[in-house]
């Protein structure tokens, strides 16, 4: 059966290539279909039996006919012609659906930063010269608390590195899922002098929904203070008054002044729902014992293409402004009070860019570090003299 043309009419009547009505055998033979000069014409003769069949009469304007046969060979012209418009879009025109990473960054940054070498030299001299204004207390203890591979021990390699003056990488922390040690890092300047007046602390990484080798009364414990430098986690053995080393007063110095969590920008859409709940009974503890948080949020180069090509776009990118705000949604905290943070990796050399951001965070910890030691010193204690 010979298929049907695109443009019909009825069931004994198609344009393209005409075909003849059916007709009863008539001695008169006449043709269905009048042609005249070659061309198709009204439809105007038609047998009498036909007629006495009561068969429809169809009347068509050739002219009419003839448009609507060039238009039926436009059509391909037509759907060639959009073929090759789809070929040249997807050339030259932008996507429909962009990528994150190809969404504009900001007209300014969000957030105002230098990244001179005269501001990365100022914030290495206020780092360095910073003491507490606690008379009894020399350094500001800071406690890392975040996922397993979030960066903290990164974090510290990564702020060393800035003051020797070139990158160095510790060791982990730990690396059984058994038995973590807890460590404090002192950062020290440059040419052997004095440490500076920061203390970074690294124990275990957190897991989803509880802890992984530590129990919530282990890490306030560290808090408080009652956990001696260098205690092996374990978690059949929780920290407890008979522990070997446990102090049972601990005074100021002790005490962890700061709590720094620290997050994956690369893993926050990825992280397990439990992991949120544990972030937020442990800062509800923890603000308990009047200890100021804050958020660093690591890889933010794996997560904007722009960020990884130059540091300095961190603050004009919109994707790290709106990953800061699930950070914020994961942590249970005001986007106030993290900040976004590039670690050393796979480099060699130091990057002036990298350290402004790195010692900006430092800074921005010491900050609420002070804020404890405001809220824990007489105010009859005058200036420390030094």
């Amino acid at each position: 059966m010979e298929e049907r043309n695109k443009y019909s009419f009825g069931s004994s009547f198609a344009f393209g290539t005409p075909k003849l009505l059916p007709s009863a055998p008539s001695t008169s033979a006449k043709p269905a279909i009048r042609m005249t000069t070659g061309a198709l014409s009204t439809l105007t003769d038609v047998s009498s039996i036909e007629r006495s069949e009561n068969k429809p009469l169809f009347t068509f304007p050739a002219k009419a006919l003839q448009n609507l046969l060039a238009a039926q060979q436009r059509v391909p012209k037509m759907l060639s012609a959009q073929l090759q418009m789809s070929v040249q879009q997807r050339r030259e025109l932008k996507p429909l659906f962009a990528f994150p990473a190809a969404q504009p960054k900001l007209e300014s940054q969000w957030r105002d930063m230098e990244w001179t070498e005269e501001q990365k030299t100022s914030l290495m001299k206020t780092i360095s010269s910073y003491r507490p204004i606690c008379h009894e207390v020399t350094q500001a203890r800071v406690l890392l608390l975040g996922p397993v591979g979030s960066g903290k021990s990164s974090f510290v390699s990564s702020v060393q590195s800035v003051f020797n003056g070139r990158v160095t990488n510790r060791a982990m922390v730990g690396s059984s899922l058994t038995s973590f040690t807890k460590k404090s890092f002192h950062i020290h300047c440059q040419k052997g002098e004095d440490p500076t007046g920061l203390v970074l602390c690294d124990i275990v990484g957190l897991g989803g929904g509880e802890m992984t080798g530590l129990t919530l009364y282990d890490i306030l414990s560290v808090i408080k203070g009652h956990v001696p430098e260098g205690h092996k986690f374990s978690p059949d053995q929780p920290v407890r008054s008979e522990t070997v080393g446990y102090v049972k007063k601990p005074s100021l110095k002790d005490k962890i002044h700061c709590v720094a969590f620290v997050v994956d920008g690369s893993k926050i859409l990825t992280y397990p729902k439990g992991l949120s709940t544990t972030f937020q009974q442990l800062r509800e503890h923890i603000s308990e014992l009047g200890v100021h948080q804050v958020a660093l949020l690591t890889h933010v180069d794996q997560i904007c293409p722009e960020t990884a090509k130059d540091v300095t776009k961190v603050y004009e990118s919109r994707i790290i402004r709106d990953m800061m705000s699930k950070a914020g949604a994961l942590l249970g905290m005001s986007t106030s009070y993290i900040v976004p943070v590039k670690n050393y990796s796979s480099e060699l050399d130091l990057d002036a860019s990298t350290d402004v951001l790195l010692l900006s965070a430092v800074d921005h910890i010491l900050q609420y570090a002070e804020l404890y030691f405001q809220d824990n010193t007489p105010q009859h204690t005058g200036p420390k003299i030094v």
